[in-house]
């Protein structure tokens, strides 16, 4: 008995899972055999990220395991180091043993999802922090919380006024969004620290184009600087980044503002697995396909979500990398392997967006609905907040979520700063053991 087909599908967050959920319900399971590789064996719900960082959900409650998603599926637990397309092969590190594993395949699905881009400018790599992972919103949160109490005991007040600088970079989603749940998270949280006062916080928002959420309906952008603007955020636009440093950032006008913390959301990229990858490729690096999936004279080869070009019917269009369209594109590339499996033609994707929406913070949005119309303030924040939680997957989460929300209405926001897997939270752990660490423990000139 020859082996069964072999569906192999690379990322595990929006993109893959719900193409493999797809092809459980498109494929008997005497078809093919579906295997999934990811990094973390969780998804993360990423348009809430902006709130985890800023305390207002807990991190748990923002991911779900994947395993639990798949009903059939094998799934791998591991990072994909090598992709042979000659070959049909997949090389696979494990995230925990570090083991490699070659995984085979009749058909590849590309779901790599993207990677922060620093657009190669100095400093960036080293200094700011990106906002695309679990890990990040913890290190953005301690890194606030680590330089409030470092003001705290500060005297000199030019030190003093660096550490409470907060620079967002880039006025996209991300941006705007981490710029309204800051500066809830310090009306929140400055009445613990007794020598700050809201007023002392600056938070700047830096935007290379001339206005912010970019390519969406202008009055999404115009209510989102009005918005910003009213609550104290400074904002930056028609300035572009030259270069930063553990002190400053510098802007191409020449402004150079003292910082200690740099938020960067000002672009992605495909992760860089899929860049040297004989394929055509878009401007990002992204990989451009059919408006099938299908990677052009690579049969048995598709891609999708954040790491794909997948064209609109209109010429020169292309669809966003959103949430809202990578659930839709899994199940539709799922009919899709089917259809070739059994011997049909595949289907164009074919999609209008439901609208578009963000969640500002202090009980405000902004959004664009299917006909046009742009809302603001209450019901755009409350309507952004019902349509996440219902497209949360998990009950579990979904309640979770739905508590923290209700909590935050009553409490303030968590001022712990909990440091874990760092360098300095393992000396200690050291020395309360009883052991000799490497090192002394370093003086605390830096918040990292």
């Amino acid at each position: 008995m020859g082996r069964n087909l072999q569906i192999l599908i690379l990322g595990a967050g929006f993109a893959g899972v719900a193409t493999a959920r797809g092809l459980e319900h498109a494929l008997r399971a005497d078809e093919a055999e579906i295997t999934v590789v990811g990094r973390d064996n969780f998804s993360l719900f990423t348009p809430m990220l902006p709130e985890v960082s800023a305390g207002g959900l807990e991190t748990r409650h923002v991911v779900t395991p994947v395993r639990a998603q798949l009903r059939r599926s094998r799934y791998v637990l591991g990072d994909v180091i090598a992709v042979d397309l000659a070959a049909r092969a997949v090389d696979v590190q494990h995230s925990i043993t570090g083991a490699t594993q070659t995984l085979t395949y009749d058909h590849l699905v590309l779901a790599l999802g993207s990677v922060t881009s620093t657009f190669g400018i100095p400093g960036v790599a080293d200094h700011a922090l990106p906002l695309k992972t679990l890990e990040d919103a913890e290190r953005l949160r301690n890194r606030v919380i680590a330089s409030l109490e470092l003001a705290d005991v500060t005297r000199d007040p030019v030190e003093r006024a660096r550490l409470l600088t907060y620079v967002i970079v880039g006025g996209g989603y991300t941006g705007a969004e981490g710029a309204g749940e800051l500066i809830d998270l310090f009306h929140s949280i400055t009445p613990y620290y007794r020598s700050i006062a809201p007023r002392d916080v600056r938070i700047v928002l830096i935007e290379a184009g001339p206005v912010l959420l970019a390519g969406l309906p202008v009055g999404m952008g115009n209510y989102t600087k009005k918005n910003l603007l009213s609550r104290g955020i400074e904002l930056h636009l028609g300035d572009a980044v030259t270069s930063l440093d553990d002190r400053a950032i510098c802007l191409a006008s020449g402004a150079m503002i003292p910082t200690a913390t740099v938020l960067w959301s000002a672009g992605v990229r495909p992760t860089p697995v899929l860049r040297d990858l004989p394929l055509q490729h878009a401007r990002n690096g992204g990989i451009i396909v059919g408006r099938d999936f299908a990677v052009p004279d690579r049969p048995g080869v598709w891609a999708l979500g954040d790491c794909a070009w997948i064209p609109m019917k209109t010429p020169g269009e292309w669809y966003p990398m959103t949430a809202q369209h990578a659930i839709r594109e899994g199940p539709a590339l799922a009919r899709n392997i089917a259809a070739v499996l059994h011997g049909q033609a595949t289907k164009p994707f074919d999609f209008t967006a439901l609208g578009t929406m963000a969640s500002l913070g202090a009980r405000s949005g902004v959004a664009s609905l299917a006909n046009g119309l742009v809302i603001s303030g209450f019901p755009a924040w409350f309507l952004w907040r019902t349509y996440y939680l219902s497209r949360l997957p998990g009950f579990d989460r979904k309640v979770r979520v739905a508590l923290d929300w209700l909590l935050g209405l009553i409490f303030r926001r968590d001022i712990a700063e909990l440091r874990v897997y760092t360098q300095r939270s393992s000396e200690r752990a050291a020395r309360d053991a009883g052991l000799d660490p490497a090192s002394d423990l370093p003086a605390r000139t830096s918040i990292d």
